[in-house]
Parts: structure tokens; sequence; C-alpha cells
């Protein structure tokens, strides 16, 4: 590990030095006196050192990388990027404690230019008495990309190793120069073995056993959602509850709410669900394509965006191998609309649930985009002149319409004539699959291929 100077002084949004016991924004340094036990349970239970943060083994564990970064004794600025409850606040301060650095935090929610530049001048002060400073800037994404600029010089010139703390995807709200000087670290939200471990902590800290089933305390886990601070809020609900009896999961239910669903309409999240719903309808499973069509439908996402990217994915993923699939899309569209929720969103699950079993094809997708960049090729070639109608004395006399083959004429109702321009070779942009229906496309292109052979042989 880094060697260890004196324990680090923490700095308040205004550079003013503050307690290394504080507890404020979501963790605590290993030198730190636990709070009394009238704080509440989150704060009484925050690590002590960077082993006892649960849930980022990948980071924090033997082998992590940030345990191996401090073994090299080269920490790196960071943004670490996770939910809410994960321990970014945590892990920052604990970070500035192993690489005896002086920690100082600022949120991007209230903090300014003004407030920068202070905390620059704060570090840069530091550094002249051979001190380091870790800057842990708080939803690190709320700046705008003015103010992200001006973390860059202090970054090149090590004034601070800064931490930035984000929710929201680093790539999308964070300007490419910032992350060209950091390294972004990926927090996971707590996995089921890990909210154990904090309801274990608990339980040993209150001295009380929760007072709930098996089935009740897998609920809870449950209920956290990933997110640490959320799940031992609700502890604290749970013990201050007197039960003679264990509770169930309905009792449990009853006594403490559970939070929305983790859902912003116009942030990453919203793409990330998008794009599960469509991914398990093309994969074909329904159970998987429902669950993420009730998702999104439970964070408040309007039914009429899942009936429009329905409509296209019927169009794109299914096409021509199930040509019913679009006007059932529509249909499921125009009953909701009729019907409104929460009627109408069964029949926009019916069309999830059918455009998953459907057979797939791409193949009129595939062909719309070849055969637009050969319209774009091929320029302003006129049809051929045997397709071309001649309505006038004029038009007959330059060969409009001569040699035209009625198809239905024919014996088998095909010509086998040239459609395409003079000039321009014959191509084949539609190429049916095996698949639903598209087999009987394919069988009858074939036939209608040899025949075009046949007779322009």
């Amino acid at each position: 590990m880094v060697a260890r100077r004196n324990p680090p002084d923490e700095v308040d949004l205004f550079g003013q030095s503050a307690p290394a016991s504080h507890a404020g924004g979501g963790g605590a340094s290993a030198h730190s006196v636990r709070p009394p036990p009238n704080q509440p349970l989150a704060d009484r239970l925050r690590p002590q050192k960077l082993e006892d943060v649960v849930g980022q083994g990948h980071l924090l564990g033997p082998d992590g990388s940030l345990t191996r970064m401090l073994e090299r004794g080269s920490l790196a600025s960071l943004i670490l990027w996770g939910g809410p409850g994960v321990g970014k606040t945590t892990i920052a301060r604990l970070l500035a404690e192993a690489s005896g650095l002086r920690f100082m935090q600022l949120s991007a929610v209230f903090s300014g230019v003004a407030d920068l530049k202070k905390a620059f001048e704060t570090a840069r002060k530091q550094a002249e008495t051979g001190g380091g400073t870790l800057l842990f800037v708080d939803e690190i994404h709320r700046f705008n990309r003015a103010q992200q600029d001006g973390f860059l010089p202090v970054v090149e010139d090590g004034t601070v190793v800064l931490v930035g703390a984000t929710t929201e995807n680093p790539s999308f709200a964070l300007n490419s120069a910032l992350l060209s000087r950091c390294q972004v670290m990926v927090l996971n939200r707590l996995d089921d073995a890990a909210s154990e471990a904090l309801l274990v902590r608990a339980e040993e800290e209150t001295g009380h056993p929760l007072p709930l089933t098996e089935e009740a305390r897998a609920t809870l886990r449950a209920m956290g959602d990933g997110d640490g601070r959320y799940l031992l809020n609700m502890v604290e609900q749970l013990l201050s509850h007197k039960t003679d009896v264990p509770l169930d999961t309905q009792a449990l239910s009853r006594l403490l709410a559970k939070r929305a669903v983790l859902y912003d309409r116009d942030r990453e999240e919203h793409y990330n669900l998008i794009s599960a719903l469509h991914k398990s309808m093309r994969g074909s499973d329904p159970d998987a394509a429902l669950y993420w069509f009730a998702r999104m439908l439970e964070g408040g996402e309007d039914p009429r965006y899942l009936a429009r990217r329905m409509t296209r994915f019927a169009a794109e993923d299914v096409g021509m191998a199930d040509p019913q699939a679009l006007p059932l899309a529509l249909a499921g569209w125009e009953t909701y609309e009729r019907l409104g929720s929460p009627e109408g969103e069964l029949a926009l699950a019916q069309v999830v649930v059918h455009l998953a079993t459907a057979p797939k094809s791409n193949a009129v997708y595939k062909a719309y985009g070849a055969v637009r960049r050969a319209a774009k090729a091929t320029g302003s070639l006129m049809p051929p002149a045997h397709i071309l109608n001649a309505p006038t004395k004029l038009m007959k006399d330059i060969g409009y319409g001569k040699g035209y083959a009625y198809d239905h004429d024919t014996e088998e109702g095909f010509s086998g004539q040239n459609y395409f321009p003079d000039g321009m070779s014959r191509e084949t942009f539609y190429r049916p699959t095996g698949k639903g229906f598209e087999r009987e496309i394919r069988h009858r292109l074939e036939t209608w291929s040899r025949l075009r052979d046949r007779r322009q042989s």
C-alpha cells in the first residue's frame, strides 16, 4: 500500500478545514470515530476500510483495479460511475486516506465557478507545503462543458487528484477532454450477496435480528434495488417497528413503501431498457420481452412510445417472414388509443408476444438500405422505353411502350422482361430468408428467375 503520511484533513466546498471524522457525503475515513448510536444507521455502518466496502470486489478486492493502483502508489484521477448507494463517496474518502491526501469535496449541484477557483487555490497552497489533495466532485455530470474544462489544468499539473462521481454514462455526460485524463471505474449495483452482508452488519451493529421470515428477508433485499443506503434506511424503519412474530412478505410490504423504479425517460436508462426490449423480441424470447415492456411501463414510459417502437420492429425485424406482424402492431397501437390505460396496455402486451414469437427476417430492411445506395449511385437513369406509357403519337413514335409484354397474357402470368434502366445491369437487392412466409416468397422468386433466364437466353 501507499506509504501513509499524516491523516488527511477534509475540506468542505468553501475550502474550510473540517474534522477528519466528518461522515457527511456518504463515507468515513478509517481513523474516524464512530458516530453515536443516535446517528442514522447508514452513517454508523459506513466502511472504515476499503476492504469493508461491499459489492465492489472488481475494484477493491485483492486483484481489483483500485487495489493495484494503490499498491503501485500511483492513484490516478478517476470517474466513479454507478447508481445511488453503491459507495462512490465512501470509496473516494477512503482512497484519500489510503493515499495520504487531503480530502476536499464539492457538489456540482451546489457549486459554481467561484467555488471551483477557491478549491483549486486551496489545493495549490496544500501542494506548496508538500501535501496533495484529492478533490471529490459529486454529481460531476451536472457541471457544464466550460466548468468541466476548468478541471483540465489542475488535473494535468497534478494540483489535484480528481475523483468525480456520476450516476450518468460518462461517455455522454462528460467532456471527452476530461475523460481522456481520467480512468472510469464502474461500480456495480449491490447484488443479493452484498445486500445480505449489509443486513448482517446492521444486525451486529444494533444487536437485534431483523424480525423477518427468510422469504421476507429476501424481499427486503430486493426492495433495496441495489442501493445500500436505501436498504439500511428501510432496516432502520423495520427495527423501529415492534412485533412479537417475524413479518412475512405481505406484512413487510405493508410496513415499508417500495420506492419508484429508477427510470428517466430522457437519460441512459431509457435507452438501455428499450434496447433490452428490442433485442429480447429479436431473440424470440417473449418472457424477457414482456419483462422489459413491463419495466418501462412501471417506470412511467409513455405506452405510445412503446407502440411506435414495436411498429418499427415489425417492419425491420419481422418483415415479410410474417406479413401480419405490421398490421397487428398498428392494430395494437390503435387499440391502446381507443381504450387508454390500463386496458389498452394489454393489447400492446399481445403485440410484444406476437413479435417475439414471430419468424424473423430483416431481408426487406437490408434490401431497402442496398437499393437506397444504388439509387444514389446511378443518378438519373430513365426507365427502359418499353415500360413507359405512350399517351401521345410523338411518344409512340420515339419508342415509348414498344415491345412491352403484358404479363397477364402469358401462360405463367410472368413476362420476364427487364424493368431496370438501360445502362444498369440487373441487381438482386431483396434476398428472402427461408423463415416463415418468406419460404413461399423465395420459392416464387426462384421460379421467376428460371423463367426470366429461359426467355432472355
